[in-house]
C-alpha cells in the first residue's frame, strides 16, 4: 500500500474488508481497491484500476475506472477475480447494516460537548442508541489532528486519537455495521469496538 493515508472502507464482506484509494490527493474520486482479511489482517489482493459501486448478496459490484462507458461486473472478494457481469435482474441487493456518518457543521453540535474546537467547522456524526459518536480534525500544537469521540448524553465515554502530524483532512473515519464501530487508527490499525 504505497499511500496509506489515502485510503478509506467501502465494504466489509464475508470475513474480508474491502479499502478503497483515490484518484488523487486533491479530489474525493475513489479509484483502487484493496482487500484485507479480517482475521489475519493480510492483503488479499489489490486492483489499481476498479472502483466499488455497491454490495450485493453475491459480493462486491465493481467497474474498471480507466473503461467508458461504466460497465458493472460481479467480483470474488477473496480474490478480486472477476466472476460474472452484474445484472440487476438475477443478483439480489444486499440489505446493508452499514450506517455512515454525516458530515455536519459545528453549529449542529454543542460545543461544549466536543472536548476541542473542530478544524473546519466540521464533524462526521452517527447516533446509535444513546451514543453520539463524532469524529473531528482539530490543531494541536500546530498540528492537524484527527480524533474519535463516544459520547453518552453529556459525558464523554471513549476518546482515542485516529492520526496526528497529518496534512490535510482525513474523510470517512468510521463505521458502524450493527452494533460495532469500525475504524483505521494510524493509517494501518483497524480497530472495532462494541456498542
Amino acid at each position: 500500500m504505497k499511500r496509506r493515508w489515502l485510503t478509506g472502507i467501502e465494504a466489509a464482506y464475508d470475513g474480508v474488508l474491502l479499502l478503497h484509494f483515490y484518484q488523487s490527493e486533491s479530489g474525493p474520486t475513489h479509484k483502487g481497491l484493496l482487500a484485507i482479511d479480517g482475521a489475519t489482517g493480510n492483503m488479499l489482493w489489490s486492483n489499481f484500476n476498479y472502483s466499488f459501486d455497491h454490495l450485493s448478496l453475491s459480493g462486491p459490484v465493481l467497474y474498471d475506472a480507466q473503461l467508458q462507458p461504466r460497465k458493472l461486473f460481479l467480483a470474488d472478494i477473496k480474490t478480486g477475480a472477476t466472476t460474472r457481469i452484474y445484472e440487476p435482474t438475477v443478483i439480489k441487493e444486499l440489505n446493508s447494516s452499514i450506517q455512515v456518518p454525516e458530515i455536519k457543521g459545528v453549529e449542529f453540535f454543542s460545543q461544549k460537548f466536543l472536548p476541542v474546537h473542530p478544524f473546519g467547522n466540521m464533524i462526521h456524526y452517527l447516533e446509535y442508541n444513546n451514543f453520539r459518536i463524532v469524529s473531528l480534525h482539530a490543531l494541536k500544537g500546530g498540528e492537524l489532528t484527527q480524533s474519535l469521540y463516544i459520547i453518552d448524553g453529556v459525558n464523554k465515554v471513549y476518546e482515542d486519537l485516529l492520526n496526528a502530524g497529518i496534512q490535510k483532512m482525513q474523510p470517512e473515519a468510521f463505521i458502524m455495521h450493527k452494533n460495532y464501530l469500525i475504524y483505521i487508527k494510524n493509517k494501518s490499525e483497524l480497530k472495532v469496538l462494541t456498542l
